[in-house]
C-alpha cells in the first residue's frame, strides 16, 4: 500500500469544499433542514418521523466510548452502521447535532483495529462494515475535530485506518482458493453473505479514493458470478451457480455487481429480475433488518421504479413495528440497519449514488 497520503489529502479538500459550499448555499437560503433539497422532491413526513425517533434512540444508547452494545450484537461493524444512520440523513456531521455521536463513533471504531494486521473486529462482517462506514465518513467528518476532546489517545487518521484495513482484506483473500471472505480473516474458504459485506467496504473504499487492488475486487466479484444461477439465485458458499432460495443473497450480489460497475452481466441481470419480481417478500427474525438493508440499495441501484414501490412498501411496515422509545427489534443492530433502508429517501451518502 502507498505510504503517504497526498492524494487522499486532495480528496479530503475537495469533499470538504464541497460539503461547505453546500452548506453555505443552505444556510444562506434559509432552507438547512428543507428535504426538497434533499431528495429533489418532498420527502414523506413519515420518512422524518422514523427516521428522527430512531436517532434519538441510538444517541441515547451510545457509549461515552462510542461503542453501542444494545441488543446483544456488538463491534466494529455495529458501530459502523450506527454511524452510517447518523451520516446518511444530512445533518452536518461536523457542527450538527449528532456530530458529537459522530465523532465518538469514528473514534470507537479506528481505536478497535488492530494496528499490526488492520483487523477490525470481531469477524470479516464487521470489518466489512467498519470499511464501509469510514469510507462514507471519510472526508465528510473534519479530522481536525476529530480527536479535540481525546487528549492522550493515538490520532490514526481514518486514511491510514482504511488503508490497514485494505492490507487485511487482500491477505485474508489469499487464504482461500475461491476470491472470497469468511468469518475469520485466516479462513480458507468463502461464502457469498460475508464476501459481499467486504466487497461493499472495499467498492467505498475505491469510490472515496483509497488504493484497492482492482485484481482483489475482480477475484470476488467473479467468486459471485460463478455462485449465481440462472435464475438469479445464488449459492451460500462453495459451489457453482445458485443453489438454494435466498433473497438477501440474491440482494446482496445484486448490489455488488451494480456498484462493481458490471450490471452489463448476464448474473445482475438475472438476480434483479429475481428480486425485482417479488417486491411483496419479507423476512422474518433476525434477517428482516438484514434484507430490508440490502433490498432498499440492490433495487435503487438496479430499478428505481421497483425500488419506489418496495420503498413505501416498506416504510408503512417500520412504521407498524418501531417502538414507542424509537428502536427496532435486534437493538443498535436491528435499529441502524432499519434507518438505513429508509436512508435512499435522502440520498447523501456516497455509496447510494448511481
Amino acid at each position: 500500500m502507498r505510504g503517504d497520503f497526498t492524494h487522499h489529502s486532495i480528496g479530503i479538500h475537495v469533499r470538504n469544499i464541497g460539503l461547505l459550499v453546500m452548506g453555505f448555499v443552505l444556510a444562506t437560503s434559509g432552507l438547512a433542514q428543507d428535504s426538497g433539497l434533499r431528495f429533489g422532491g418532498q420527502i414523506p413526513p413519515e420518512v422524518d418521523t422514523i427516521y428522527e425517533r430512531g436517532l434519538a434512540w441510538l444517541a441515547s444508547k451510545q457509549t461515552d466510548a462510542g461503542d453501542w452494545h444494545e441488543g446483544g450484537y456488538k463491534g466494529a461493524g455495529i458501530n459502523g452502521i450506527c454511524l452510517m444512520a447518523f451520516l446518511a440523513c444530512g445533518d452536518d456531521p461536523n457542527f450538527g447535532r449528532y456530530a458529537p455521536n459522530i465523532r465518538r463513533a469514528v473514534r470507537a471504531i479506528i481505536k478497535s483495529q488492530d494496528v499490526k494486521t488492520g483487523f477490525l473486529p470481531d469477524s470479516m462482517y464487521n470489518h466489512g462494515f467498519a470499511m464501509l462506514a469510514l469510507s462514507e465518513a471519510y472526508g465528510a467528518v473534519d479530522e481536525s475535530l476529530l480527536w479535540q476532546d481525546a487528549a492522550g489517545e493515538e490520532k490514526r487518521s481514518i486514511a491510514q485506518t482504511l488503508e490497514l484495513g485494505i492490507k487485511l482484506a487482500v491477505s485474508s483473500q489469499k487464504n482461500n482458493q475461491f476470491g472470497g471472505w469468511r468469518y475469520a480473516p485466516s479462513a480458507t474458504d468463502s461464502d457469498t453473505s460475508v464476501t459481499g459485506a467486504v466487497l461493499m467496504g472495499l467498492l467505498a473504499a475505491r469510490n472515496a479514493g483509497m488504493n484497492v487492488p482492482e485484481d482483489m475486487i475482480k477475484k470476488a466479484l467473479d467468486y459471485v458470478a460463478r455462485n449465481t444461477g440462472k435464475d438469479g439465485s445464488v449459492a451460500y458458499s462453495g459451489g457453482m451457480g445458485g443453489i438454494g432460495e435466498s433473497m438477501n443473497r440474491s440482494a446482496i450480489a445484486t448490489l455488488v455487481f451494480s456498484v462493481g460497475r458490471h450490471k452489463d452481466w448476464e448474473q445482475f441481470k438475472a438476480t434483479l429480475k429475481h428480486i425485482s419480481g417479488q417486491l411483496e417478500h419479507r423476512e422474518a427474525g433476525a434477517y428482516a433488518e438484514y434484507f430490508r438493508y440490502y433490498m432498499a440499495q440492490a433495487l435503487f441501484q438496479g430499478d428505481a421504479e421497483a425500488w419506489k414501490k418496495w420503498n413505501g412498501a416498506t416504510v408503512r411496515q417500520l412504521q407498524q413495528v418501531q417502538s414507542a422509545d424509537g428502536s427496532f427489534q435486534n437493538g443498535a443492530y436491528g435499529t441502524g440497519m432499519s434507518l438505513l433502508a429508509l436512508a435512499l429517501n435522502y440520498r447523501f451518502l456516497p455509496i447510494y449514488e448511481r
